[in-house]
């Protein structure tokens, strides 16, 4: 089933908000919180069937662009949404030339990391004890645009 990938709306917050209350990795924000980020950051929502079933948010500061949270539905995992929504979001910091893209990730959560491996994201560093329920380290990641 095709999926497309479009800016997000107000009227998607339910749906942004009950996607990542299914993902424990996921950061988890307010109501408030999404409608900010709807009005002033960039999230690109994935939708099958005008269905909302994965989004990305991103923050934009100049040439810097930061993954904030890339979350896919429970039930649409494994069918390469996450990776359509980074690879959209790739293009686009591309486009805006941006020299930079960084995320950071849960230690443990292997199945984000592999992703952004293949996008040829490195390792930069970590954050020792960042997140919270369990206790885990943040991966922090970049990938260099200039010169691709």
């Amino acid at each position: 089933m095709p999926v497309t990938i479009r800016s997000a709306v107000l009227a998607d917050v339910p749906a942004l908000l009950a996607i990542e209350r299914e993902t424990v990795s996921a950061a988890h924000w307010t109501v408030e919180q999404y409608e900010r980020r709807v009005s002033e950051y960039r999230i690109l929502v994935a939708a099958q069937e005008n269905e909302v079933c994965g989004f990305v948010c991103t923050r934009v500061v100049a040439e810097q662009w930061e993954i904030e949270n890339i979350v896919v539905s429970e039930s649409k995992r494994r069918h390469g949404i996450a990776d359509e929504l980074l690879q959209t979001v790739l293009n686009d910091a591309r486009d805006h030339a941006a020299t930079s893209v960084r995320l950071e990730v849960r230690e443990s959560n292997n199945p984000a990391r592999r992703l952004y491996e293949k996008h040829r994201f490195r390792e930069s560093g970590r954050r020792r004890g960042y997140y919270q329920i369990p206790s885990e380290d943040a991966v922090l990641y970049e990938l260099q645009l200039s010169g691709l």
